[in-house]
Protein backbone atom coordinates (compact mmCIF):
# COMPACT_ATOMS: atom_id res chain seq x y z
CA UNK A 1 0.00 0.00 0.00
CA UNK A 2 1.30 3.25 -1.09
CA UNK A 3 1.90 5.69 1.27
CA UNK A 4 -0.28 8.90 1.24
CA UNK A 5 2.05 11.98 0.33
CA UNK A 6 2.13 14.42 4.04
CA UNK A 7 3.66 17.34 2.19
CA UNK A 8 0.73 19.25 1.45
CA UNK A 9 1.14 23.16 1.99
CA UNK A 10 0.15 25.43 4.56
CA UNK A 11 -1.99 27.29 2.15
CA UNK A 12 -4.30 24.66 1.48
CA UNK A 13 -7.54 24.92 1.91
CA UNK A 14 -10.03 23.55 4.90
CA UNK A 15 -12.44 22.09 2.86
CA UNK A 16 -9.28 20.27 0.49
CA UNK A 17 -7.82 19.17 3.94
CA UNK A 18 -11.21 17.43 4.82
CA UNK A 19 -11.76 15.33 1.57
CA UNK A 20 -7.97 13.92 1.77
CA UNK A 21 -8.23 13.33 5.79
CA UNK A 22 -10.18 9.63 5.18
CA UNK A 23 -7.74 8.34 2.07
CA UNK A 24 -4.80 10.18 4.49
CA UNK A 25 -5.70 8.33 7.11
CA UNK A 26 -6.46 4.81 5.55
CA UNK A 27 -2.70 5.12 3.54
CA UNK A 28 -0.69 6.64 6.33
CA UNK A 29 1.41 5.16 8.64
CA UNK A 30 0.62 4.90 12.25
CA UNK A 31 3.07 7.52 14.24
CA UNK A 32 2.71 5.70 17.56
CA UNK A 33 2.79 2.52 15.90
CA UNK A 34 5.80 3.25 13.99
CA UNK A 35 7.75 4.80 16.87
CA UNK A 36 7.17 2.07 19.36
CA UNK A 37 8.48 -0.80 16.53
CA UNK A 38 11.56 1.75 15.77
CA UNK A 39 12.37 1.34 19.81
CA UNK A 40 11.17 -2.31 19.56
CA UNK A 41 13.55 -3.52 17.13
CA UNK A 42 16.52 -1.31 18.66
CA UNK A 43 15.84 -3.44 21.82
CA UNK A 44 16.00 -6.95 20.06
CA UNK A 45 18.86 -6.31 18.37
CA UNK A 46 20.41 -4.77 22.07
CA UNK A 47 19.55 -8.68 23.41
CA UNK A 48 22.08 -10.10 20.83
CA UNK A 49 24.36 -7.29 20.33
CA UNK A 50 25.67 -7.12 23.31
CA UNK A 51 23.20 -8.83 25.96
CA UNK A 52 23.78 -12.33 24.36
CA UNK A 53 26.94 -11.87 23.40
CA UNK A 54 27.74 -11.01 27.04
CA UNK A 55 25.80 -13.41 28.91
CA UNK A 56 27.38 -15.94 27.20
CA UNK A 57 31.03 -14.49 26.88
CA UNK A 58 31.16 -14.08 30.84
CA UNK A 59 30.29 -17.89 30.62
CA UNK A 60 32.76 -19.75 28.92
CA UNK A 61 35.99 -19.95 29.86
CA UNK A 62 38.60 -16.58 28.99
CA UNK A 63 40.36 -18.35 26.51
CA UNK A 64 37.43 -18.85 24.53
CA UNK A 65 35.44 -15.61 25.18
CA UNK A 66 36.43 -13.80 21.78
CA UNK A 67 35.50 -16.20 19.89
CA UNK A 68 31.74 -16.42 21.39
CA UNK A 69 31.73 -12.83 20.86
CA UNK A 70 32.96 -13.35 17.55
CA UNK A 71 30.20 -15.64 16.57
CA UNK A 72 27.53 -13.58 17.83
CA UNK A 73 28.93 -10.74 15.73
CA UNK A 74 29.23 -12.65 12.76
CA UNK A 75 25.94 -14.21 12.75
CA UNK A 76 24.50 -11.10 13.19
CA UNK A 77 26.12 -10.07 10.43
CA UNK A 78 25.28 -13.33 7.92
CA UNK A 79 21.74 -13.15 9.15
CA UNK A 80 21.17 -9.61 7.94
CA UNK A 81 22.04 -10.15 4.53
CA UNK A 82 19.96 -13.60 4.00
CA UNK A 83 17.54 -12.25 5.48
CA UNK A 84 17.55 -9.23 2.83
CA UNK A 85 18.08 -11.57 -0.08
CA UNK A 86 15.44 -14.12 0.51
CA UNK A 87 14.88 -14.86 3.61
CA UNK A 88 12.00 -12.28 4.37
CA UNK A 89 10.66 -13.02 0.86
CA UNK A 90 10.54 -16.44 2.16
CA UNK A 91 9.11 -16.04 5.76
CA UNK A 92 6.59 -13.58 4.67
CA UNK A 93 5.92 -13.62 0.73
CA UNK A 94 2.59 -15.13 -0.33
CA UNK A 95 3.86 -18.41 -1.34
CA UNK A 96 1.83 -21.59 0.23
CA UNK A 97 1.26 -23.53 3.10
CA UNK A 98 4.97 -24.57 3.76
CA UNK A 99 7.08 -21.74 2.41
CA UNK A 100 6.78 -18.30 0.97
CA UNK A 101 7.63 -17.29 -2.17
CA UNK A 102 10.53 -14.62 -4.08
CA UNK A 103 8.09 -11.73 -4.72
CA UNK A 104 10.46 -9.82 -1.81
CA UNK A 105 13.91 -10.75 -2.57
CA UNK A 106 16.15 -8.06 -2.02
CA UNK A 107 13.32 -6.61 -0.70
CA UNK A 108 11.84 -6.06 -3.94
CA UNK A 109 8.85 -3.69 -3.99
CA UNK A 110 9.42 -2.40 -0.07
CA UNK A 111 10.14 1.30 -0.47
CA UNK A 112 9.88 3.97 2.29
CA UNK A 113 6.22 4.60 1.68
CA UNK A 114 5.38 0.69 1.61
CA UNK A 115 3.11 -0.23 4.15
CA UNK A 116 2.99 -3.51 6.55
CA UNK A 117 -0.51 -3.31 7.99
CA UNK A 118 -0.21 0.58 9.62
CA UNK A 119 3.60 0.80 10.16
CA UNK A 120 6.41 0.81 7.14
CA UNK A 121 7.11 -2.19 5.93
CA UNK A 122 10.67 -1.63 5.89
CA UNK A 123 10.30 -1.49 9.45
CA UNK A 124 8.19 -4.70 9.54
CA UNK A 125 10.71 -6.62 7.90
CA UNK A 126 14.02 -5.39 10.02
CA UNK A 127 11.85 -6.06 13.29
CA UNK A 128 11.65 -9.88 11.67
CA UNK A 129 15.27 -9.64 11.18
CA UNK A 130 16.26 -9.35 14.47
CA UNK A 131 14.55 -12.45 15.68
CA UNK A 132 16.12 -14.44 12.86
CA UNK A 133 19.53 -12.97 14.38
CA UNK A 134 19.27 -13.84 17.13
CA UNK A 135 17.78 -17.70 17.05
CA UNK A 136 20.76 -19.20 15.44
CA UNK A 137 22.91 -16.91 17.80
CA UNK A 138 21.15 -18.68 20.73
CA UNK A 139 22.65 -21.80 19.41
CA UNK A 140 26.04 -20.41 20.07
CA UNK A 141 25.56 -22.06 23.40
CA UNK A 142 25.48 -25.55 22.89
CA UNK A 143 29.10 -25.83 20.54
CA UNK A 144 30.47 -23.26 22.21
CA UNK A 145 34.47 -24.08 22.97
CA UNK A 146 34.53 -26.42 20.55
CA UNK A 147 33.32 -25.82 16.74
CA UNK A 148 35.22 -24.19 13.85
CA UNK A 149 34.98 -20.73 13.03
CA UNK A 150 33.94 -21.62 9.18
CA UNK A 151 31.53 -24.80 10.48
CA UNK A 152 30.02 -22.21 12.62
CA UNK A 153 29.43 -19.75 10.16
CA UNK A 154 28.22 -22.74 7.05
CA UNK A 155 25.90 -23.79 9.17
CA UNK A 156 23.96 -20.85 10.76
CA UNK A 157 23.52 -19.57 7.47
CA UNK A 158 22.48 -23.05 5.89
CA UNK A 159 20.14 -23.36 9.14
CA UNK A 160 18.59 -20.24 8.93
CA UNK A 161 17.56 -20.54 5.97
CA UNK A 162 16.56 -24.73 5.96
CA UNK A 163 15.57 -24.16 9.46
CA UNK A 164 14.15 -20.98 11.01
CA UNK A 165 12.86 -19.40 7.18
CA UNK A 166 9.83 -21.98 7.06
CA UNK A 167 9.03 -22.29 10.64
CA UNK A 168 8.70 -18.80 10.46
CA UNK A 169 6.36 -18.73 7.74
CA UNK A 170 4.61 -21.95 9.28
CA UNK A 171 3.76 -19.45 12.36
CA UNK A 172 3.59 -16.20 11.19
CA UNK A 173 3.79 -15.85 7.34
CA UNK A 174 0.56 -17.06 6.70
CA UNK A 175 1.15 -20.94 7.13
CA UNK A 176 -0.43 -23.92 8.10
CA UNK A 177 0.24 -23.89 12.00
CA UNK A 178 -1.05 -20.39 12.08
CA UNK A 179 -4.31 -21.07 9.82
CA UNK A 180 -4.87 -23.73 12.63
CA UNK A 181 -4.68 -21.86 15.45
CA UNK A 182 -1.40 -22.03 16.98
CA UNK A 183 -0.74 -19.44 19.79
CA UNK A 184 2.42 -18.54 19.24
CA UNK A 185 3.12 -14.76 20.53
CA UNK A 186 6.69 -13.99 19.76
CA UNK A 187 8.33 -17.14 19.49
CA UNK A 188 7.90 -19.82 21.27
CA UNK A 189 8.28 -22.15 18.24
CA UNK A 190 10.14 -20.10 15.93
CA UNK A 191 12.60 -18.97 17.99
CA UNK A 192 13.39 -21.06 21.69
CA UNK A 193 12.06 -24.31 20.25
CA UNK A 194 13.53 -24.33 17.04
CA UNK A 195 16.89 -23.13 19.28
CA UNK A 196 16.70 -25.35 21.58
CA UNK A 197 16.49 -28.22 19.69
CA UNK A 198 18.92 -27.76 17.14
CA UNK A 199 21.62 -26.78 19.99
CA UNK A 200 20.55 -30.42 21.43
CA UNK A 201 21.39 -32.11 18.22
CA UNK A 202 23.91 -30.09 17.99
CA UNK A 203 26.16 -31.32 21.08
CA UNK A 204 25.11 -34.63 20.56
CA UNK A 205 26.73 -34.63 17.17
CA UNK A 206 29.81 -32.31 18.03
CA UNK A 207 30.21 -34.51 21.33
CA UNK A 208 31.09 -33.19 25.08
CA UNK A 209 34.15 -31.08 25.67
CA UNK A 210 37.47 -32.11 26.35
CA UNK A 211 37.65 -32.77 29.93
CA UNK A 212 33.82 -32.37 30.21
CA UNK A 213 33.17 -34.69 33.32
CA UNK A 214 37.15 -34.70 34.97
CA UNK A 215 37.78 -30.83 34.71
CA UNK A 216 35.74 -28.17 36.60
CA UNK A 217 34.89 -25.50 33.61
CA UNK A 218 33.04 -22.77 35.89
CA UNK A 219 32.45 -19.61 34.05
CA UNK A 220 35.11 -17.02 34.22
CA UNK A 221 33.78 -13.60 34.44
CA UNK A 222 30.09 -13.30 36.18
CA UNK A 223 30.36 -9.93 36.05
CA UNK A 224 29.97 -10.10 32.42
CA UNK A 225 27.30 -12.61 32.71
CA UNK A 226 24.87 -10.70 34.98
CA UNK A 227 25.57 -8.34 32.50
CA UNK A 228 24.68 -9.27 29.82
CA UNK A 229 21.29 -11.06 31.62
CA UNK A 230 20.46 -7.61 32.57
CA UNK A 231 20.39 -6.38 28.87
CA UNK A 232 18.40 -9.14 28.36
CA UNK A 233 15.80 -8.66 30.37
CA UNK A 234 15.68 -5.02 29.02
CA UNK A 235 15.65 -6.10 25.55
CA UNK A 236 12.73 -8.48 25.66
CA UNK A 237 10.39 -5.63 26.46
CA UNK A 238 11.04 -5.36 22.63
CA UNK A 239 10.72 -9.37 21.85
CA UNK A 240 7.53 -9.07 23.12
CA UNK A 241 5.93 -6.04 23.50
CA UNK A 242 6.88 -5.30 19.93
CA UNK A 243 5.45 -8.65 18.80
CA UNK A 244 2.09 -6.62 19.35
CA UNK A 245 3.20 -4.67 16.56
CA UNK A 246 1.17 -1.42 17.91
CA UNK A 247 1.78 1.06 20.86
CA UNK A 248 -1.75 -0.16 22.43
CA UNK A 249 -3.10 -2.40 25.25
CA UNK A 250 -1.78 -5.56 23.89
CA UNK A 251 1.80 -4.45 23.93
CA UNK A 252 1.48 -3.05 27.23
CA UNK A 253 -0.01 -6.08 28.42
CA UNK A 254 3.00 -8.58 26.73
CA UNK A 255 5.57 -6.24 28.69
CA UNK A 256 3.76 -6.69 31.86
CA UNK A 257 3.54 -10.65 31.74
CA UNK A 258 6.84 -10.57 30.02
CA UNK A 259 8.66 -8.63 33.55
CA UNK A 260 6.45 -10.75 36.22
CA UNK A 261 7.27 -13.99 34.49
CA UNK A 262 11.14 -13.30 34.37
CA UNK A 263 10.79 -12.44 37.97
CA UNK A 264 8.79 -15.18 38.86
CA UNK A 265 11.50 -17.39 36.97
CA UNK A 266 14.59 -16.35 38.65
CA UNK A 267 13.00 -16.72 42.13
CA UNK A 268 12.04 -20.00 41.58
CA UNK A 269 15.28 -21.33 39.96
CA UNK A 270 16.96 -19.53 43.24
CA UNK A 271 14.98 -21.06 45.26
CA UNK A 272 15.19 -24.93 44.27
CA UNK A 273 18.95 -23.96 43.82
CA UNK A 274 18.94 -23.02 47.16
CA UNK A 275 17.83 -25.93 48.45
CA UNK A 276 19.62 -28.21 46.79
CA UNK A 277 23.29 -26.70 47.12
CA UNK A 278 22.74 -24.96 50.46
CA UNK A 279 23.52 -21.59 48.60
CA UNK A 280 21.72 -19.40 45.98
CA UNK A 281 23.99 -18.69 43.34
CA UNK A 282 23.96 -15.86 40.72
CA UNK A 283 24.74 -17.95 37.63
CA UNK A 284 21.29 -19.35 39.22
CA UNK A 285 19.14 -16.30 39.36
CA UNK A 286 20.20 -15.00 35.91
CA UNK A 287 19.84 -18.19 34.44
CA UNK A 288 16.51 -18.19 35.86
CA UNK A 289 15.70 -15.16 34.70
CA UNK A 290 16.43 -16.22 30.81
CA UNK A 291 14.18 -19.07 31.57
CA UNK A 292 11.14 -17.14 32.71
CA UNK A 293 11.40 -15.08 29.77
CA UNK A 294 12.23 -17.58 27.24
CA UNK A 295 9.15 -19.69 28.85
CA UNK A 296 6.46 -16.29 28.68
CA UNK A 297 7.69 -15.47 24.88
CA UNK A 298 5.12 -17.38 23.26
CA UNK A 299 2.00 -17.18 25.54
CA UNK A 300 3.08 -13.29 26.37
CA UNK A 301 0.18 -12.00 24.38
CA UNK A 302 -2.60 -13.84 25.42
CA UNK A 303 -1.79 -14.57 29.22
CA UNK A 304 -2.82 -12.02 32.17
CA UNK A 305 -0.49 -11.66 35.22
CA UNK A 306 -1.61 -14.49 37.31
CA UNK A 307 -1.35 -16.82 34.63
CA UNK A 308 2.62 -15.08 34.22
CA UNK A 309 3.31 -15.90 37.55
CA UNK A 310 2.78 -19.75 37.15
CA UNK A 311 4.33 -19.70 34.01
CA UNK A 312 7.56 -18.03 35.45
CA UNK A 313 7.39 -20.19 38.68
CA UNK A 314 6.89 -23.42 36.33
CA UNK A 315 9.13 -22.30 34.32
CA UNK A 316 12.46 -21.79 37.08
CA UNK A 317 11.87 -25.59 38.14
CA UNK A 318 10.96 -27.22 35.19
CA UNK A 319 14.18 -25.51 33.49
CA UNK A 320 16.59 -26.01 36.50
CA UNK A 321 15.39 -29.89 36.79
CA UNK A 322 16.25 -30.45 33.00
CA UNK A 323 19.36 -28.53 33.12
CA UNK A 324 20.68 -31.30 36.04
CA UNK A 325 19.48 -34.36 33.99
CA UNK A 326 21.10 -33.00 30.96
CA UNK A 327 24.49 -32.72 32.72
CA UNK A 328 24.47 -35.22 35.54
CA UNK A 329 22.57 -37.77 34.60
CA UNK A 330 22.64 -37.95 30.82
CA UNK A 331 26.23 -36.45 30.26
CA UNK A 332 25.27 -34.17 27.15
CA UNK A 333 27.31 -31.41 27.23
CA UNK A 334 25.40 -28.15 26.00
CA UNK A 335 27.56 -25.59 27.14
CA UNK A 336 26.02 -23.32 27.85
CA UNK A 337 22.12 -24.70 28.57
CA UNK A 338 20.40 -23.85 25.48
CA UNK A 339 18.35 -26.61 25.44
CA UNK A 340 16.98 -26.87 28.81
CA UNK A 341 16.37 -23.25 29.33
CA UNK A 342 15.46 -22.22 25.75
CA UNK A 343 14.24 -25.35 24.46
CA UNK A 344 12.31 -26.41 27.30
CA UNK A 345 11.08 -22.81 28.51
CA UNK A 346 9.61 -23.17 24.57
CA UNK A 347 7.84 -25.72 24.69
CA UNK A 348 6.20 -25.47 28.06
CA UNK A 349 5.65 -21.50 27.56
CA UNK A 350 3.42 -23.12 23.50
CA UNK A 351 1.86 -25.77 25.87
CA UNK A 352 0.67 -23.79 28.94
CA UNK A 353 -0.35 -20.69 26.72
CA UNK A 354 -3.29 -22.97 25.38
CA UNK A 355 -4.36 -22.97 29.45
CA UNK A 356 -3.75 -19.96 30.95
CA UNK A 357 -5.56 -18.18 27.13
CA UNK A 358 -8.83 -19.54 28.82
CA UNK A 359 -11.08 -16.24 29.84
CA UNK A 360 -12.42 -18.64 32.67
CA UNK A 361 -9.96 -18.94 34.97
CA UNK A 362 -11.02 -16.16 37.39
CA UNK A 363 -7.52 -14.21 38.53
CA UNK A 364 -5.31 -16.68 36.28
CA UNK A 365 -7.36 -15.88 33.02
CA UNK A 366 -6.11 -14.64 29.71
CA UNK A 367 -7.87 -13.13 26.61
CA UNK A 368 -9.13 -16.14 24.89
CA UNK A 369 -8.35 -18.27 22.61
CA UNK A 370 -7.94 -18.55 18.43
CA UNK A 371 -10.75 -18.43 16.80
CA UNK A 372 -9.86 -21.78 14.48
CA UNK A 373 -10.03 -23.57 17.65
CA UNK A 374 -12.83 -24.81 20.09
CA UNK A 375 -12.68 -24.50 23.74
CA UNK A 376 -9.07 -25.55 26.15
CA UNK A 377 -8.70 -28.55 24.80
CA UNK A 378 -8.99 -27.46 21.11
CA UNK A 379 -6.43 -24.90 21.62
CA UNK A 380 -3.90 -27.22 24.13
CA UNK A 381 -4.07 -29.85 21.17
CA UNK A 382 -2.95 -27.14 18.44
CA UNK A 383 -0.19 -26.22 20.33
CA UNK A 384 1.19 -29.78 20.93
CA UNK A 385 1.23 -30.45 17.63
CA UNK A 386 2.84 -27.24 16.86
CA UNK A 387 5.47 -28.32 19.60
CA UNK A 388 5.55 -32.18 18.03
CA UNK A 389 5.84 -30.77 14.25
CA UNK A 390 8.52 -27.91 15.41
CA UNK A 391 10.93 -30.03 17.00
CA UNK A 392 10.62 -33.07 15.07
CA UNK A 393 10.97 -31.08 11.47
CA UNK A 394 13.88 -29.32 13.64
CA UNK A 395 15.94 -31.85 15.05
CA UNK A 396 16.31 -33.72 11.26
CA UNK A 397 16.69 -30.65 9.39
CA UNK A 398 19.53 -29.35 11.47
CA UNK A 399 21.65 -33.35 11.98
CA UNK A 400 21.67 -33.18 8.07
CA UNK A 401 22.95 -29.67 7.86
CA UNK A 402 25.49 -30.60 10.76
CA UNK A 403 26.56 -33.62 8.49
CA UNK A 404 26.75 -31.86 5.34
CA UNK A 405 28.90 -28.64 6.57
CA UNK A 406 31.16 -31.05 8.61
CA UNK A 407 31.76 -32.65 4.80
CA UNK A 408 32.10 -28.54 3.68
CA UNK A 409 34.76 -28.11 6.42
CA UNK A 410 36.66 -31.46 6.78
CA UNK A 411 34.90 -32.08 9.99
CA UNK A 412 32.78 -29.81 12.79
CA UNK A 413 35.54 -30.01 15.39
CA UNK A 414 38.84 -27.82 15.90
CA UNK A 415 41.76 -30.79 17.13
CA UNK A 416 41.89 -31.60 20.86
CA UNK A 417 45.00 -29.18 20.89
CA UNK A 418 43.15 -26.22 19.68
CA UNK A 419 40.67 -26.85 22.32
CA UNK A 420 43.10 -27.20 24.98
CA UNK A 421 44.76 -23.80 24.26
CA UNK A 422 41.46 -22.26 23.33
CA UNK A 423 39.76 -20.80 20.37
CA UNK A 424 40.95 -17.36 20.41
CA UNK A 425 44.59 -18.05 19.87
CA UNK A 426 43.83 -20.92 17.36
CA UNK A 427 40.38 -19.38 15.74
CA UNK A 428 41.31 -15.36 15.58
CA UNK A 429 44.92 -15.15 16.69
CA UNK A 430 43.66 -12.82 19.46
CA UNK A 431 43.57 -12.76 23.27
CA UNK A 432 40.67 -11.21 25.57
CA UNK A 433 42.94 -10.11 28.19
CA UNK A 434 46.13 -9.14 28.48
CA UNK A 435 47.19 -10.49 32.62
Amino acid sequence: MMFFSRKLTWGASLASLLLLAPAALAQEANGANTAWILTATALVLFMTLPGLSLFYGGLVRSKNILSVLMQCFAIACVASLLWLMVGYSLSFGEGNAWIGDFSHAMFSGIGKDTLAGDIPESLFALFQMTFAIITPALIVGAFAERMKFSSMLIFSALWLLVVYVPVCHWVWGGGFLGSWGLLDFAGGTVVHITAGVAALVAALVLGNRDGFETVAMPPHNMTMTVTGAGMLWVGWFGFNGGSALAANGDASMAMLVTHISAAAGSLSWMTIEWIKFRKPSVLGIVTGMVAGLGTITPASGYVGPGGALVIGLLAGVVCFVMTQLMKRVWKIDDSLDVFPVHGIGGILGTLLAGVFASPNLGVFSGHGFSDAVEGMSGQVWVQFLGVIITFGYTAVATYVILKLTGVLTSGLRVSREDELQGLDITMHEEEGYKL
